[in-house]
């Protein structure tokens, strides 16, 4: 019998398999290159997205470019402060450039208002956005989602990419922290 995963001595609930995200990663990659049409810059909000990104890159068919950005809203806590830094910014210039701003989780809404605002005002000839997980009980602030992968419950989240203090992220399923 396999062991239930822990992290800090909380056990882990199972809510979205490894082959559930693989299958949906893939829907998305099609119905994005067919919306963005041609070559596009794909920005990931790092740290994680990293995982998110490089699957669904390799499932498209057209020409793409990837750069990153880390940016920060928490702090010591789960709790997003609704403060956004940029700790890293994009290596490239976006002007008039397809830019598709991949996230891990849209959850209060903030960082993801704050940093479609600030490539906005760096003016990209088109911005779409994609988040693999909506965590609509938390948003505090709207924000235009073009692509969501999966609707998730209010819980604390990790595996695929996300993190509880850095542990975590290499879990293959998304797990609920119970």
């Amino acid at each position: 019998m396999e062991k239930t995963p822990s992290i800090k001595g909380r056990p882990l609930k199972l809510l979205i398999p490894e082959r559930k995200i693989k299958t949906r990663v893939r829907q998305l990659a099609k119905r994005i290159q067919r919306d963005m049409g041609g070559p596009f810059l794909v920005v990931g909000l790092l740290k994680g997205s990293f995982i998110f990104v490089a699957d669904l890159i390799r499932f498209m068919e057209i020409p793409v470019q990837v750069d990153f950005m880390w940016v920060s809203s928490y702090g010591s806590s789960q709790e997003s402060e609704g403060n956004v830094r940029v700790i890293q910014d994009l290596s490239v210039d976006i002007k008039n450039r397809k830019v598709l701003l991949v996230d891990d989780i849209l959850d209060t809404g903030y960082t993801l208002r704050e940093i479609v605002e600030l490539l906005r005002l760096r003016e990209p000839a088109d911005l779409k956005v994609c988040v693999l997980l909506d965590k609509k009980p938390r948003r505090k602030v709207h924000v235009d989602v073009d692509y969501v992968g999966f609707e998730v419950p209010d819980m604390f989240l990790v595996g695929y990419g996300l993190d509880w203090d850095e542990e975590g992220r290499n879990l293959r399923g998304i797990y609920g922290v119970v």
